[in-house]
């Protein structure tokens, strides 16, 4: 029997590791309690493609935006587009961009451009910018802590992999942080920490499907109801029933989330 009621705050549901089953897929979410998902956008060039995926779905919502790693051979987007796009009742959020060092797939001033035209939206239309960040933390924190002085905008650290001072920074400024299955990998020691100790009321969970698959799903294709096994990996940690861990985390995606409406788009 189900108990949890659950957000996968992140998943890449348009990928091909997706298309030969994803109605079972979704029915598998429902009955580990993931209630909703979020299936992120990753180039704008595909984003009808994303939306109609959105639209399919009652419990699903979508993001629009350029992943850094396509910010070199994607068409530069501006503001205004992110901003129009993003007025679709299924758009609630500006990503994922952001900054990845570690693969380097597109060049860092494209990859920085970008990221701060998605957080210009999200200070324009006042949803949350999705961020992707990977052995960047000093850029981060001064592209991030920059642009907060120009005016506040909602946000998130995704897939969080960084340490402690990452999570304080972005913390002060008013972001979230999104947990996913690297929490639960053996060597995740300093991961699992943070995750212990940041405020409550930030914290999210996800898949980021179809990768990273969780302890004891490792090694397989991950999705969307895989995000119980994450969720149930904090909730321990942090000496928390594992029913109220899943409706905080809840709660704090639809404050962070404002756009996502239960009314016009109910649980399926």
């Amino acid at each position: 029997m189900r108990t949890l009621q659950l957000v996968d705050s992140h998943c890449h549901l348009d990928f091909p590791d997706f298309e030969d089953d994803l109605d079972d897929v979704i029915s598998r979410a429902g009955e580990a309690g993931v209630d909703y998902m979020v299936t992120i956008c990753t180039r704008v060039s595909k984003f009808e493609l994303i939306l109609g995926l959105a639209r399919r779905f009652d419990n699903m919502w979508c993001s629009v935006g350029v992943h850094p790693h396509n910010a070199g051979d994607e068409p530069p987007v501006d503001v205004d587009t992110l901003v129009g796009l993003a007025k679709d009742p299924k758009v609630i959020g500006f990503g994922e961009t952001g900054l990845d060092f570690f693969y380097d797939n597109s060049p860092r001033d494209r990859q920085e451009e970008s990221f701060r035209v998605h957080i210009a939206a999200a200070r324009e239309a006042g949803l949350p910018v999705i961020v992707h960040t990977r052995d960047a933390d000093e850029d981060m924190l001064r592209i991030l802590e920059g642009e907060y002085e120009k005016g506040a905008f909602p946000g998130l650290i995704h897939c969080f992999s960084s340490g402690s001072k990452l999570a304080e920074r972005v913390l002060e400024i008013g972001f979230y942080i999104s947990f996913s299955g690297i929490v639960t990998f053996k060597k995740a020691e300093e991961l699992r920490e943070t995750a212990k100790n940041i405020p409550m009321e930030r914290i999210l969970v996800e898949t980021d499907s179809p990768y990273l698959a969780p302890v004891p799903k490792r090694g397989k294709r991950n999705e969307p109801s895989y995000t119980a096994h994450t969720a149930n990996c904090i909730a321990e940690l942090r000496g928390v029933d594992p029913e109220a861990f899943a409706h905080q985390t809840t709660e704090n995606f639809f404050r962070l989330f404002g756009k996502a409406n239960t009314e016009t788009f109910p649980c399926a």
